[in-house]
């Protein structure tokens, strides 16, 4: 039978959830108040007025600005049955949060599309992990984007960064809440706070765009963002739909595919090792495609991590490297997961738009299920199956997602061990035969949808500067 003290998130006794109970089953976002933009110190200046997790891609240059809300109002608290909508159990729990809008100056490179991100909390600082991956892409093809921060994790850290600027912030209900319960209507009100074409804001109210109109408004985020986004869609956005198409990468369980909006997940190899046992089908409005060799957290991931560090420190941005971990394996797989995500993200605009689904592909091979997962590999220790990438396939490494060690995100780093150069003579006996096969395997990916053409020219140039060959 349904109960409905079984809240999202919740660990309160029925007795306090019966101080806001209003005896609504279920019911529209309620409205929120923005206020901004909050005047910022320039990012890297060195003081504790500046952006929390400001963009290190630069933004001036590209025409993009960068700019700080904050956002209050009152949130509901909700059922959790899984894979249903979800019912009101309380509201008016207070909350105040910040966004961080980056979006084109000009509403002429305004590509009409809004991204916004659940931004990710592990352990501790915001990370608009999003923006580190396809920031570039963003920018390049004029997107607008969003981030949000929904969970009090986040709002913790930067307010022992700086209280003088975020101290206001809370999304716990005066600390009466611990477990992210105001998080969906949080992430839904900041979805409404941004006009569609033809929309306007009142006269009394913030324009978080600046005039720019939305065609298609698209969720995303990454690992345990993923997952909240994951109950979010199953639960919560069905009551008062917000956003036309979800990302979900790096995380997220079983999503339901019975409503309009278009979901697409991208998984690394490291995210299939839970998942790959029990895997979702594709359907009308489901996508999953899962990338070769590739890790939860890559290379490119830990370089724009250790910039936006940096920025916030006033130390330089130029010549930063991953961090060291000590970790079995050396760590970081080099397979750009980016590649395919950017490629997704032009697949689910157009699925939105046009109703054209994004292509399938395949799954990661499984040498076994029981008891364990294990993954079907080559001869060198490559996964088999899933989309296959040139450095995958035409491998100079062994790049897995897979790794442990005494620091407890081993897990999560992947791993990269280069092949000997013994090894490496018998595979391209020449310059030439390395290049033409990059080749080959770039233009069947480009040629599948798996990748857009920037990265098909990257990789090839990158091919031809490579020393493989004798």
């Amino acid at each position: 039978m349904y109960n409905k003290y079984r809240l999202l998130g919740s660990g309160l006794t029925v007795a306090v959830a019966l101080i806001f109970l209003n005896g609504i089953s279920n019911a529209q976002v309620p409205a929120a108040t923005v206020t901004g933009p909050i005047a910022a110190d320039k990012a890297g200046s060195g003081t504790l007025n500046t952006i929390y997790s400001a963009s290190a891609i630069e933004l001036t240059e590209n025409g993009y600005v960068e700019e700080e809300y904050f956002m209050e109002g009152r949130a509901n608290r909700y059922s959790s049955v899984e894979l249903e909508t979800a019912e009101v159990v309380d509201s008016g729990h207070r909350y105040k949060t910040r966004l961080i809008v980056r979006r084109p100056m000009s509403a002429q490179n305004f590509n009409g599309i809004v991204i916004v991100e659940w931004i990710n909390v592990t352990g501790g600082p915001d990370k608009d992990i999003d923006w580190w991956q396809s920031g570039t892409h963003f920018i390049r093809n004029g997107y607008a984007y969003v981030v949000v921060s929904a969970q009090q994790m986040g709002i913790d850290t930067m307010k022992q960064w700086s209280p003088a600027r975020y101290d206001s912030l809370d999304t716990s209900h005066d600390g009466m809440l611990s477990r992210d319960e105001l998080s969906y209507d949080i992430f839904s009100a900041v979805g409404k706070a941004i006009n569609r074409v033809g929309e306007s804001t009142p006269a009394s109210a913030v324009d978080i765009l600046n005039g720019l109109k939305a065609e298609q408004i698209i969720a995303t985020g990454h690992s345990q963002s993923a997952s909240r986004l994951a109950t979010y869609l199953n639960n919560v956005h069905p009551i008062d739909p917000v956003y036309d198409g979800v990302m979900v990468h790096g995380g997220g369980g079983r999503i339901r595919d019975d409503q309009p909006v278009k979901i697409f997940k991208i998984m690394a190899e490291t995210d299939m090792a839970r998942r790959a046992a029990s895997p979702q089908p594709d359907s009308a409005n489901f996508r999953q495609w899962e990338v070769a060799g590739s890790s939860h957290v890559d290379v490119p991931f830990e370089i724009e991590y250790a910039k936006v560090r940096n920025l916030r420190e006033a130390l330089p941005i130029d010549n930063v490297q991953p961090r060291e971990q000590a970790c079995d394996l050396p760590t970081y797989s080099r397979v750009p997961f980016r590649d395919v995500m950017n490629a997704a993200f032009e697949h689910l605009v157009v699925w939105i738009r046009d109703g054209v689904a994004p292509p399938t592909a395949d799954r990661l091979q499984l040498a076994r299920v029981i008891p364990t997962v294990e993954f079907a590999r080559d001869e060198y220790g490559n996964v088999l199956g899933g989309i296959r990438l040139a450095e995958h396939v035409v491998a100079t490494a062994k790049n897995t997602g897979m790794n442990k060690g005494s620091n407890r995100f081993c897990g999560l780093y992947g791993s990269h061990q280069p092949f000997d150069q013994a090894t490496l003579d018998k595979l391209y006996p020449s310059k030439e035969s390395y290049v033409s096969a990059v080749r080959e395997v770039v233009g069947q990916n480009l040629s599948d949808g798996y990748i857009l053409p920037i990265a098909a020219q990257q990789t090839i140039s990158q091919a031809q500067a490579s020393n493989m060959g004798r």
